[in-house]
């Protein structure tokens, strides 16, 4: 009995040291439930037991959209290990072809698993009915299965686009920030008020629905004096931002007037009470696109009105008359006078000029301003497109707070900001500051990242978010203690060794761990 039992133990001792090392990768975005990672990592487990794979690890994108690589970290350690030619694994097990993305170009999903197969990495479609095995059978079913993916995504773009549109007619604002003298109400499915949204705060139920209502009557009379201002008195965007800001007054987000933020409230419609969607198109994240006002899809008098519609209506007239008398010769010729007095181009030097449209007419005339500058024959020495993606960055940074802290509440903690300082207090026992470090690509090719601590507000953790190659989602987190930091800046590469990368994190689950709070029993 003895020998039985050794001779068994030795048989399964050579079936797992036979075993295949393999890692898992899953994804879920909003998807339906079939697709929950739980479900997915039950058939891949499965499907490992059956062919003798041992998991490693599974690599995870939750909330994550398959259209591209970018903004799926999980993903994108998982290709970088690949790369590496270092990788501890001989198999990648997905749950089936879409998962692995829903890729709008289908050659994009076989050009990362053509990766994996040059690093001797063959990637498995645990739930699929066919043997990715190279076979002409299972590419034909694979591209097949990778077209449909993609052609999904096409078909629920523009069924959820339809809906969205609908809930716009219908007067629920879709996203956003409510903006200066307005706020967000939730109501229910039966259009009873449940309560005021503050920033950052999102509904919890899918038949909950949010609508705009007026805010505190001094902001409403704000709103009203900047129009009087300008159509009444001829005042520009800045002269009536510096006439704001000399009172004291600031924006909703707690910041001082500028001309840009005079000009959005001049121009927006919400403030006529009108329901507004469809201004900038962004499907299938491909590419960005500024709608003309004619595509614009609308509720009109949704919304309770904080200005007249005339008074609207001539704020602007006054507006598209600094672009409209102007032709596409006299817009690059006023460049061109730019050009000569200052020796080069950029959108800030653009909106200085009150006699000329804004950088924003000229992206939407030309296309975007590098377009303009090359119709003219000027080549900037340095990419000013960096200043387009520091005005976005600028724009997403209170998000990025807001989420922050709706993540420390979460987790039993509390957040509060300066809107001074803009500095995070975490239970009143230590502070924290958000930073966005911009990438950006050296003449060779690599990525690069500067970070600059707030040295001057001494806060105790500084957590800087790392934006991804595009700079349109974050890559990952620094959470960088000042006790650790002896320097003002930190210029960070794709890896920085153990000194820097101790403190990167894929997620900020670490922070909020550290702000939570446990109860007694909990703590007991």
């Amino acid at each position: 009995m003895t020998g039985r039992r050794s001779s068994m133990s030795r048989v399964a001792g050579e079936k797992a040291a036979s075993d295949v090392p393999a890692v898992a990768y899953v994804r879920m975005s909003t998807d339906h439930q079939k697709y929950s990672t739980e479900n997915q990592l039950d058939v891949i487990r499965n499907y490992a037991t059956a062919r003798g794979l041992k998991i490693l690890r599974v690599f995870e994108d939750s909330g994550r959209s398959g259209l591209r690589l970018e903004g799926r970290e999980a993903l994108q350690g998982l290709m970088a290990e690949v790369k590496s030619g270092h990788a501890d694994f001989k198999a990648i097990l997905v749950y089936d072809v879409s998962r692995w993305g829903r890729f709008q170009d289908a050659d994009e999903g076989g050009y990362y698993e053509h990766e994996c197969s040059r690093a001797g990495i063959r990637v498995h479609y645990c739930g699929e009915q066919f043997e990715n095995d190279g076979s002409i059978g299972s590419n034909l079913l694979k591209t097949v299965k990778r077209v449909m993916a993609g052609e999904y995504s096409r078909e629920l773009s523009v069924k959820v686009f339809a809906g969205q549109c609908r809930l716009v007619e219908l007067g629920f604002r879709q996203g956003g920030a409510p903006g200066y003298g307005l706020r967000r109400v939730l109501i229910d499915e039966n259009k009873n008020p449940k309560g005021e949204l503050a920033r950052g705060d999102r509904k919890s139920l899918q038949t909950d629905r949010v609508v705009l209502v007026l805010g505190p009557e001094d902001e409403q009379e704000v709103v009203r004096r900047m129009y009087r201002l300008f159509v009444e008195e001829g005042r520009s965007e800045r002269e009536i931002a510096e006439h704001l800001s000399a009172e004291g007054l600031s924006t909703d987000l707690g910041r001082p007037w500028t001309r840009a933020t005079v000009h959005e409230v001049l121009t927006n419609e919400k403030y006529i009470g009108n329901n507004v969607f469809n201004k900038v198109s962004f499907k299938l994240k491909q590419h960005r696109v500024v709608n003309p006002r004619d595509m614009w899809i609308r509720a009109e008098s949704a919304y309770p009105s904080i200005v007249d519609r005339a008074l609207f209506e001539r704020a602007r007239a006054i507006v598209d008359a600094r672009s409209r008398h102007f032709t596409d010769e006299e817009l690059l010729q006023s460049l061109r006078g730019i050009l000569a007095q200052h020796g080069m181009l950029s959108g800030l030097l653009i909106d200085e000029r009150e006699e000329m449209p804004s950088s924003s007419a000229y992206r939407h005339r030309f296309g975007s301003l590098l377009r303009a500058y090359e119709l003219i024959g000027y080549e900037p020495d340095r990419d000013y497109r960096y200043i387009e993606i520091n005005r976005a960055l600028r724009r997403s940074h209170p998000q990025i707070v807001a989420g922050i802290i709706v993540g420390v509440v979460r987790n039993g903690g509390t957040a509060v900001q300066d809107m001074d300082s803009e500095l995070l207090s975490i239970n009143g026992e230590f502070t924290a500051s958000v930073v966005i470090a911009r990438c950006y690509e050296t003449p060779a090719g690599a990525l690069r990242w500067r970070i600059r601590l707030d040295t001057g507000l001494v806060p105790d953790i500084t957590i800087a978010v790392r934006m991804d190659e595009v700079n349109e989602a974050p890559l990952d987190y620094y959470v960088l203690p000042s006790i650790d930091m002896a320097v003002p800046r930190l210029r960070l590469a794709e890896q920085n060794g153990l000194s820097l990368d101790a403190y990167r994190f894929d997620n900020l689950d670490f922070f909020y761990s550290l702000a939570g709070r446990a109860r007694f029993a909990e703590a007991a």
